[in-house]
């Protein structure tokens, strides 16, 4: 007879309480490197993303099935005030990245959920924000970027017969991506002309 497992939201949760504790006490194999790549296609604010491998510890996985795609656009009646020929819809990278907010906030929130015991309903995040192109088109300075956002914010509603407002904030604002927009972060850019890839060859 088979051990019982002990699931909760599709989670065994003996191996979550393993994996944690392994976490912490070999922080460097739970380390994660992670990338992507953006090609232009040629018409303007379109390029096709590309997600696959990633880092884990030491060890790259690849696997063709995580040869993710993802075609990046904009909004079709702003293109066609743009000037843009034969517009098409597509996803905006911005409402990507509000999207990928939102769903690491339900990241967030369900893992700690589910590593304290406590059960959850119903679980719906909306994020929102305010966007001024002008920087994005030179209207305005560079300087100006810290004006570009405005009113960015997040609504979580949760159904639970456990609920602590509290420690819902608390587990939300361990999300990975809610950190990486509130916090501030060092992007290392370098811009490579065909010259210098060459020469690293």
């Amino acid at each position: 007879m088979g051990t019982e497992r002990h699931l909760s939201h599709g989670v065994d949760t003996e191996e979550l309480d393993a994996f944690a504790e392994h976490a912490a006490e070999n922080p460097e194999d739970v380390q994660l490197g992670l990338s992507a790549r953006s090609i232009y296609e040629g018409t303007c604010a379109h390029s096709l993303a590309t997600i696959d491998s990633y880092v884990l510890g030491n060890e790259t996985i690849d696997r063709g099935t995580r040869a993710y795609t993802i075609p990046y656009g904009g909004w079709k009646e702003v293109l066609e005030a743009g000037g843009w020929v034969e517009a098409t819809d597509r996803m905006e990278p911005i409402e990507v990245a509000l999207s990928a907010l939102a769903s690491c906030i339900n990241v967030g929130i369900t893992i700690n959920a589910v590593a304290n015991g406590v059960d959850i309903d119903h679980l719906e995040t909306r994020v929102r924000t305010e966007f001024d192109p002008s920087v994005l088109f030179s209207v305005e300075d560079l300087g100006n970027a810290d004006t570009v956002f405005e009113n960015l914010t997040a609504e979580i509603e949760i159904e639970s017969p456990d609920l602590d407002k509290d420690e819902v904030d608390e587990w939300a604002r361990r999300a990975p991506v809610y950190n990486l927009v509130s916090l501030d972060q060092d992007v290392n850019l370098t811009v490579n002309t065909p010259a210098e890839v060459g020469a690293d060859d």
